[in-house]
């Protein structure tokens, strides 16, 4: 039975239908699914510009297949926009997104919902919300955008970011810096690189959760057009078939997501998301997990940050199928939304391009992205090892301490931050930021002024940080964590072969320290403050 039976039927429901009534719906609607569509566009995320075209498809696909769609606004928040400037919402804006569907899905009696997504943290928020109420769900992503090009030479984002970087390094002009920012970004899509964003889309539809060929499908190509009226039809189908989310992100789509991740090397931000997405849908999803895979899956792709190559490239290559080719004798049984089997998929995909999703025994690098770093600095942190130099795999320097990112850019304006520095940013975790923003600007301006510097926090990096930059360390210095004890001066060593990430300091120097710590004062929203209130 649907949940939308009560609303359709007897006495009791008769002014529910009259509010259903004024809002267009007719006799015959009362005998169809009522799907949910979650609707993301807004004129602010370039990942998300083009997403009421997609919805439209969707809504026909819907209607079509014997539905009724019923759309609703979900919000986002553009990382790159947000990022330095007010970053502390985004991560909390990925449960506000979760609640957002939990609050539309179960007040209006929906059989099943589609939702409409592009960047950072909408598409985990979705696939949380997706495991939370587990009822028949599917997911587009919007694309990817096409890279920017300026003299022959292509470019995303994170060529601004950098950019930063090289203008206050004097190395380039504030006019050269200027063409950068105009060609950089030219149109609709999530950012052209393998950052957060594109990351997501590849685990979304790795757990099963969106069509195949999704992922990597641009923004621009008309093919997204087509999946999104696909899309639609298949939602009122898995509607129709009973069939839940819980029933596609088992143990082993997880599994299957975590490998992928590690041979595409994805964003550090999987190993905030894809837990969380899991801890929704009842799963426990250790991070020990992506190191285990990470020490056994080769890394196959080179995409930005870690790379050349751009995303456009890897669709070219045959997207997350061909990924799946490359990996099906360590796949493990996962059903997804096109009804087939994960292995059948990758059974009957090809690898067109071989130096972008290159074979198993030809690997950019015999690891996979992501490290987990312990010490007695960090209980657990993480690392994109695959977006690290060589030269920079075992790394010892003095500490460069700050408490927000406008003093590590004056720090670099100044150049007191040199060759041979570890950079440290704490009390920007969950709680101590609040919100745990991402450390782009920062990391960027480094690597863009040529600085061979290294970096630690315990908030987060965007998936287009390159470099060697540990970011997630637990526990964060507003819960006493040792991170917080760093001063100007102490070395800190950088083992990630070893995974190992130390301070030359005695148990006992770190605790006296902790005893006289200072928290700074942060502005905060009452979001933020309730946010903060949740963390502790």
């Amino acid at each position: 039975m649907f949940p939308s039976e009560k609303l359709k039927k007897g006495v009791e429901t008769m002014p529910h239908r009259a509010l259903l009534r004024a809002s267009g719906l007719t006799e015959e609607d009362f005998k169809k699914p009522f799907i949910g569509v979650a609707n993301s566009f807004n004129d602010i995320i370039p990942g998300h510009i083009h997403l009421n075209k997609l919805t439209k498809e969707i809504k026909k696909g819907i209607k079509d297949a014997g539905g009724v769609p019923l759309e609703w606004g979900v919000p986002g928040v553009c990382d790159g926009i947000a990022m330095y400037v007010e970053m502390r919402l985004s991560l909390p804006s990925r449960d506000h997104i979760a609640d957002n569907i939990e609050i539309m899905a179960l007040s209006h009696s929906l059989d099943g919902w589609v939702g409409v997504t592009n960047c950072d943290k909408i598409t985990p928020g979705m696939l949380m919300a997706a495991g939370r109420l587990n009822l028949p769900a599917i997911i587009l992503t919007g694309g990817p955008m096409k890279a920017g090009v300026s003299g022959g030479k292509k470019m995303d984002v994170i060529s601004d970011f950098e950019a930063v970087g090289q203008v206050r390094a004097g190395k380039i002009s504030e006019e050269e810096a200027k063409k950068i920012e105009c060609a950089s970004c030219p149109g609709a899509g999530s950012c052209a690189g393998l950052f957060t964003a594109n990351s997501m889309a590849c685990m979304t539809e790795t757990l099963g959760m969106s069509l195949t060929n999704c992922a990597t499908t641009l923004a621009v190509d008309d093919e997204k057009l087509k999946q999104a009226y696909e899309t639609g039809r298949r939602a009122v189908e898995l509607a129709k078939e009973n069939i839940r989310p819980r029933d596609i992100i088992t143990k082993s789509a997880f599994y299957n997501a975590v490998l992928v991740d590690m041979a595409i090397g994805g964003s550090t931000n999987t190993a905030l998301h894809l837990p969380a997405i899991a801890k929704e849908a009842g799963i426990s999803l250790p991070l020990s997990l992506f190191d285990d895979l990470a020490r056994k899956t080769p890394n196959i792709c080179h995409i930005r940050p870690s790379g050349p190559y751009f995303m456009e490239d890897l669709d070219r290559a045959g997207g997350i199928p061909a990924v799946l080719n490359r990996l099906k004798q360590y796949l493990k049984d996962s059903q997804t939304v096109n009804n087939r089997n994960i292995k059948e998929i990758a059974e009957s995909a090809e690898v067109l391009d071989d130096e972008i999703i290159r074979p198993l025994d030809n690997p950019f690098y015999k690891e996979g992205g992501i490290a987990v770093l312990k010490g007695n600095i960090a209980e657990a942190s993480v690392i994109k090892q695959t977006a690290v130099e060589q030269d920079m795999m075992e790394f010892s320097g003095p500490a460069r301490v700050f408490n927000s990112e406008e003093n590590v850019l004056n720090a670099v304006k100044n150049k007191y931050i040199k060759d041979g520095d570890v950079v440290v940013i704490n009390f920007m975790g969950p709680a101590g930021a609040p919100g745990m923003p991402e450390m782009l600007t920062p990391t960027a301006a480094i690597s863009g002024a040529g600085i061979k510097a290294a970096l630690l926090t315990d908030g987060r990096f965007s998936g287009g940080t390159r470099g060697a930059c540990v970011g997630h360390i637990e526990p964060e210095a507003y819960k006493g964590g040792a991170i917080g004890a760093i001063q100007d001066g102490d070395i800190i060593e950088i083992d990630i072969p070893n995974r190992k990430l130390n301070v030359k300091l005695s148990d006992k120097d770190i605790k006296k320290r902790l005893k006289n710590i200072k928290i700074p004062e942060r502005k905060m929203t009452p979001f933020l403050k309730k946010y903060r209130k949740e963390q502790k």
